[in-house]
Order: structure tokens, then C-alpha cells, then sequence
């Protein structure tokens, strides 16, 4: 017997195969032997389109969403029997997904008190060169309550280190943008590189935190580091609305 299983993850080729190559070393600690599970993976998404239609039928694929709406319990509470019918219509498709390819999203981009007002130009060229569109855009002055939101966890857990972000962030006028494009969360998250910009530096001297960073506090820039972030992001900075219709998947998180 074996067990197919088919998964859904951000970044899911290099996220099951580093799990795999994990979970086969320590296999191979355990046994020398043949005796013990094998895994294979598909390594395309054409392959897996292939597999899943070979193995799977549309009934057999559920997606998170509707994981949640069907759970018996929530359904029963939350939903009368007509809205439970409604929602089960309107459940996507993973195989149309699996199609449909890459989706555009929006995600965040701050540029932080001192960067934006000396390197705007050039960074608009790199948004451009990287197939982002940018779909909103405004310059503010922080307070502290939305500048403690922007840091990641590890430093809002110590005092000094979000003040200290704290109070660069609210040093002066920043400029958020608002991007659009298949995948915008990680790529842009790539283009930034790591918080460090001497770490950035080591890495790619081209990364953006590279350039235009010069502190692990004063590193140039903030961008969403998750989709739903990029979601809470965009109602945070652009609650009137952006300057075009907002893409499906963004309203489909937000409900």
C-alpha cells in the first residue's frame, strides 16, 4: 500500500523537499534496512497537476477555506443550512488553481524617514524592472502604535530594541507603497534581503537592505512578511481604498 497526499503550502517545492531530505536522513540513522518508508515528491507544478489529476477527484480536494466553512461544528453556528450550500458552491477549484498559475496579490512596501526622499527615483525603477505595479501610494508621519505593528516579533520582545524602532520610525515623514504582481509577497521580500543590512551585504551586495541600509534599526525599508500581513497592511495604510480594483485573493482574505 502506499499514501498519496496532496499538498498545499507558500513555497511549497523547496518547503517539501528540505522536509523530505530531513525526515530521509534521520530514516537513515534509524535503519540501513529497505524496511522503512520511501517518499517520492512530484518537482513541477506540471507533474503535480498530472499526479493530482491521475490520483485525485475534484470532491477529494478541499481547500483551506473550505476546511474552515465545512467544519461541522462552525458550519452549524455560523451558517444556516442555505449559507453552508452557498459557501460549498463557491469553494474554489484547487485543480482551476493549479491552472490559473501564480495569482496577482498586493502586498506592502514602507520606505522608511531619510530613504524615500533621496533614493525614491531609482527604487521606482527597480519596482519597475521587477514587474511591480504600484497601486497606491502616500507619504505619513507614524505614531508609535502603527510603528510597533510594522516590527517583527523577536524585536518586539525586547523593550530597548522596539524603542529604539520606534522612535527612528517616527523620526520623520515615511513613504508607503502599495504593489501588485503574481507573487508579490515573496518576491519583494527577496528583493529586501535580510533585516541585517551588513548580513544583506554578505549575501547580495544588491539586495535593497544592502544598499540602502546602514543599520539592523535604520535598514531602508518594511515590507509585508506574510500574505495575510500584506492584507492587514493594506486595510492599515489604505483603508479609503487603492487606485484600482482590488485583486480576488486579497478580497477572498479579507472575508
Amino acid at each position: 500500500p502506499v499514501l498519496v497526499c496532496a499538498l498545499r503550502a507558500f513555497n511549497a517545492f523547496p518547503a517539501l523537499a528540505a522536509a523530505l531530505q530531513g525526515w530521509t536522513q534521520a530514516r537513515d540513522r534509524l535503519s540501513t534496512g529497505h524496511s522503512l518508508p520511501q517518499a517520492l515528491m512530484a518537482l513541477t507544478p506540471e507533474v503535480t497537476f498530472r499526479q493530482a489529476f491521475l490520483f485525485f477527484t475534484e470532491a477529494d480536494l478541499v481547500s483551506g477555506k473550505a476546511l474552515l466553512l465545512f467544519n461541522t461544528e462552525l458550519t452549524q453556528i455560523c451558517f444556516s443550512p442555505l449559507e453552508a450550500e452557498s459557501w460549498r458552491c463557491r469553494a474554489e477549484s484547487l485543480f482551476s488553481y493549479l491552472q490559473a498559475g501564480a495569482q496577482v496579490v498586493c502586498t506592502v512596501l514602507l520606505l522608511k524617514p531619510g530613504v524615500w526622499n533621496r533614493g525614491l527615483p531609482g527604487i521606482l525603477r527597480l519596482l519597475h524592472l521587477e514587474k511591480f505595479s504600484v497601486v497606491g501610494m502616500k507619504h505619513l508621519d507614524l505614531d508609535v502604535t502603527s510603528a510597533s505593528m510594522l516590527l517583527p516579533w523577536e524585536v518586539q520582545q525586547d523593550p530597548a530594541a522596539a524603542e529604539a524602532h520606534c522612535t527612528y520610525l517616527t523620526s520623520g515623514t515615511a513613504l508607503v507603497l502599495c504593489l501588485q504582481r503574481p507573487n508579490a509577497v515573496k518576491k519583494l521580500m527577496d528583493l529586501l534581503g535580510p533585516e541585517d543590512p551588513q548580513l544583506a551585504q554578505a549575501l547580495d551586495p544588491c539586495l535593497w537592505r544592502a544598499q540602502y541600509g546602514t543599520s539592523t534599526v535604520q535598514n531602508g525599508f518594511y515590507g509585508s512578511r506574510s500574505y495575510p500581513m500584506a492584507v492587514r497592511d493594506v486595510k492599515l495604510f489604505f483603508p479609503e481604498g487603492l487606485c484600482c480594483a482590488q485583486c480576488q485573493p486579497v478580497q477572498e482574505q479579507e472575508v
